[in-house]
């Protein structure tokens, strides 16, 4: 128990120190808070639950709501508002369930707090829903949870995600409606109840809140949204057949529109009486259904002749060319129509640089060597300036095992600009220690050394000397280290790699480590406390170490270390002299 209570714990420490850390609260507050929640979560995780002691914690964590509001409207701060007061909510819905799931005639009172919630934020849509579904799912009160949305659209009548729960609930309301109907007819019982009216149990409320909703939030996107969900209801055909003339009606000129009614080609099934029950015949069928998908949106790029259309006919043949599938004719068939597509659009200039991407790389994956290399190409020809593209063209002819590989990346370098080409030299590099000789990937370092500049010859330097000890063991790193020791800038696993790999030397030289930890310390001994720390731990440790000098390093780490990094400092310093580090 006590590591659950630990971890629950744990899990505040973020929010709480943003909390402080913003002026919120002071670190005694942020004490007393931990020690209370403590409390709070040792009284709900014991063997003996208490119901008083479930509603006692979320009121506690309401009131700490509140307070924290109130605060930010005093000295008005806004900062990392959702990221902690969400975390909040979530935690009270989690208090929330497990107390409902353990007494039901604590559900009233649990509603009456999140009645006070709410009555605080009003503000978060995504409050209300969980209110509503508390009422809906856990109390069984379809009224009251049509009451807290109706309410909720009064805060936030423009709010998509509030609708379409509202929407959702009500068509789960008509489903209930409907079994318990069914019940009572079986059991030949007649229930005189106004809700069995023909036209709630057909959905009705649902549909006033489509027509309502649809007035107010535009575009197909949520059209389609409320489809879905409808579509999860088998007994509302009427109404989901309504949205999707509608959808059809009001948004022709949305790619999303053509896109939906495409895919749904692949839901509708053969007229044929017989269905088919071989692989092949079954393989056959799956064909026919994507051709349908092809002829819609076909007749939608000619309508709708834009990039975000292509857009949406390539990913669909993409996603059937990357589903998995033992027949060799529908494998063969996705592969055909995915090349064609992608060249119609090609030569209309109608595909993203994404796209080329994704599509060279699908391609790669499954081994289509010819057509990723066709992609890759067409990429590389129209964003030239794409390293992305260059070196997704480069891994092609590298998997095709092509001849002309360093004169290849030597052609991308003269159309892309020097800040964008590290990663290309690095696959270079990479190449070359596979198949060429160590002078030839050596040269190819030292090339790429000359054009890569600043920030980015960092994570050049590094590779440069794993490659050299790889290559050529310890006397080779250290060649290389030699070489670049003042060619600034590093990082400081530059300067770690050579401690390490020195320790990794039968005969480790105490010399040479010093060495490198001073030259470490002159390019980050101001902000770095771990290498003054890893320093005074090897003379400590080293066979051949002084631990006298210790002393001296402790307090030139004291001059050199500013602000934060000089208390972590003394902060590990005096741990590792109690032996806790």
């Amino acid at each position: 128990m006590a590591e659950i209570i630990q971890e629950r714990i744990e899990d505040r420490l973020p929010e709480l120190e943003q909390l402080e850390r913003i002026g919120l609260f002071s670190h005694a507050e942020i004490k007393a808070i931990i020690k209370k929640a403590s409390d709070l979560e040792y009284k709900i995780q014991r063997r003996t639950l208490f119901k008083e002691d479930f509603i006692n914690y979320v009121q506690y964590e309401i009131n700490l709501l509140e307070l924290i509001q109130r605060r930010r409207t005093r000295i008005g701060y806004s900062f990392k508002k959702d990221e902690i007061e969400n975390s909040i909510v979530h935690r009270v819905q989690g208090v929330f369930q497990r107390a409902s799931a353990k007494w039901k005639a604590t559900k009233t009172r649990l509603s009456k707090v999140f009645s006070a919630m709410l009555a605080i934020h009003s503000n978060k849509p995504a409050l209300w829903i969980m209110a509503a579904k508390w009422e809906m799912e856990d109390r069984l009160s379809s009224e009251s949870a049509r009451q807290l949305f109706l309410r909720a659209l009064r805060f936030h009548p423009e709010c998509p995600k509030l609708y379409k729960e509202y929407f959702r609930m009500e068509l789960m309301h008509a489903e209930k409606l409907r079994k318990e109907k069914e019940e009572f007819e079986k059991a030949s019982m007649d229930v005189e109840n106004p809700d069995y009216s023909e036209e709630i149990l057909k959905g009705e409320l649902a549909w006033i809140i489509y027509k309502n909703s649809v007035s107010i939030i535009k575009g197909a996107e949520f059209h389609v949204s409320l489809l879905s969900i409808a579509q999860l209801f088998d007994f509302a055909k009427d109404l989901q057949k309504e949205i999707y003339d509608d959808l059809q009606a009001l948004h022709t000129d949305d790619p999303l529109t053509w896109d939906y009614v495409a895919r749904r080609e692949l839901e509708i099934e053969s007229q044929t009486e017989e269905q088919p029950t071989t692989k092949q015949a079954k393989a056959v069928e799956v064909g026919r259904k994507e051709e349908r998908c092809c002829a819609v949106y076909e007749e939608a790029v000619k309508t709708l002749p834009t990039e975000a259309m292509w857009k949406c006919y390539i990913t669909f043949c993409l996603e059937r060319f990357t589903k998995k599938s033992n027949s060799g004719f529908l494998r063969g068939k996705r592969l055909e129509r995915t090349m064609t597509v992608f060249r119609k659009a090609h030569e209309l200039k109608l595909l993203s640089e994404c796209q080329y991407k994704q599509l060279s790389v699908s391609l790669l994956c499954y081994n289509f060597l010819r057509e990723a290399l066709e992609v890759a190409v067409a990429g590389t020809e129209l964003f030239r300036d794409s390293g992305t593209m260059w070196q997704l063209k480069l891994q092609v002819l590298i998997e095709s095992k092509s001849p002309d590989i360093a004169m290849l990346f030597e052609e991308a370098f003269v159309h892309l600009k020097p800040q964008v080409c590290l990663p290309l030299w690095i696959s270079w590099a990479e190449w070359s220690e596979g198949a060429k000789s160590q002078e030839d990937t050596e040269a190819v370092f030292k090339k790429a050394l000359l054009a890569v500049i600043g920030a980015d010859s960092v994570t050049l330097k590094n590779k440069y000397l794993d490659w050299a000890y790889r290559s050529g063991g310890y006397k080779k790193a250290r060649a290389v280290f030699k070489s670049l020791q003042e060619s600034r800038p590093f990082s400081v696993d530059f300067f770690r790699k050579m401690i390490q790999f020195e320790k990794e030397q039968e005969s480790c030289n105490m010399a040479n480590i010093r060495e490198y930890y001073e030259r470490a310390l002159r390019e980050f001994g101001s902000a770095d406390s771990d290498l003054w720390m890893d320093y005074m731990k090897e003379e400590l440790n080293h066979p051949l170490g002084r631990p006298e000098n210790c002393g001296q390093i402790y307090w030139r780490a004291m001059k050199m270390l500013q602000g934060e990094s000089a208390e972590a400092f003394v902060a590990k310093h005096a741990m590792h002299q109690t032996g806790h580090l």
